[in-house]
């Protein structure tokens, strides 16, 4: 067990919408640039949707069917999706814009933006230029949890993205999931879980040292610890070893039937359970191709 990781609560603050919130209509879908070889390049989150996945990059967003093609970045949107999860109704992105992105989403930060139709528009709901949220992951019942630039303290959102209520203060957080209505959050010292929505943090005793971590459909909690290995959280709350990694994580999922979905040096893989041979859904482009 690791030594205990001291949080603070911070005080609930709603923010108000005057000031942090810009309301606006969809923006027009840019023209797109040109592609280039690797349209991934830098995967920052990775959603699996039946059998397509959602691949979120440097320069844009795209959709990865389970053939491997590839389509986008949908809507035409190069924006870089530093943050990036998905509701059963709406997207939830943000970051920072792109040479093509249209610049009512915000400069030099997004804030937080949600598209309902599927990637095709996108509409900034608070923070726009403001905030860059790196971590951005949502519940089961579309609240959503955010670590934005500006400070360590959790904030979730209830009403899509309009609103933020700070939480507990991290410090040093690498990623935040939720899985079955209790928040994890990996940090530099262990894993911390709250069972209040992130009001208060307690260490997980005898848990991997994970970096990356993610759900699917809000229950199974899926992670890769520092030393490259896969791991799930049984519904014991025990660890199972599913896998390795090659090279750093750049993202992880959950999936339907149990798999993983990862983004590591190989490409975008699929490891289902009980297989030792991974599925590369879309190959990495070589060392010194063109991205």
């Amino acid at each position: 067990m690791r030594s205990p990781i001291v949080t603070t609560t911070a005080a609930t603050l709603t923010l108000g919408i005057a000031g942090l919130l810009v309301a606006c209509a969809p923006a027009t879908a840019p023209t797109p640039s040109a592609k280039t070889a690797d349209p991934f390049g830098h995967v920052h989150a990775i959603v699996a949707r039946g059998a397509e996945t959602l691949v979120a990059t440097h320069t844009g967003v795209y959709l990865l069917d389970e053939q491997g093609a590839v389509t986008g970045p949908l809507g035409g949107f190069d924006f870089d999706a530093m943050g990036f999860t998905a509701t059963a109704d709406s997207w939830f992105a943000s970051g920072h814009p792109g040479p093509a992105t249209p610049p009512e989403l915000g400069a030099p930060n997004l804030g937080i933006m949600r598209s309902d139709d599927e990637g095709e528009s996108w509409a900034s709901t608070a923070f726009t230029g403001i905030e860059d949220f790196h971590i951005l992951t949502a519940d089961a019942d579309g609240t959503l949890y955010g670590i934005g630039s500006s400070s360590p303290a959790l904030r979730t959102s209830s009403d899509s993205g309009v609103t933020w209520t700070d939480r507990a203060v991290l410090d040093s957080v690498a990623d935040v999931a939720v899985s079955a209505a209790t928040l994890y959050a990996a940090t530099e010292s262990g894993l911390l879980r709250s069972a209040d929505g992130g009001e208060t943090f307690a260490p997980v005793a005898d848990a991997p040292l994970l970096y990356s971590l993610e759900t699917w459909g809000g229950q199974d909690l899926v992670a890769v610890s520092t030393d490259g290995v896969l791991w799930r959280l049984t519904a014991a709350g025990g660890w199972e070893r599913i896998g390795n990694a090659s090279g750093r994580v750049q993202a992880i999922s959950g999936a339907a039937e149990g798999a993983v979905l990862l983004a590591d040096d190989r490409g975008i893989v699929r490891i289902a359970p009980d297989s030792d041979q991974p599925t590369i859904l879309h190959p990495s482009a070589p060392a010194g191709a063109d991205r």
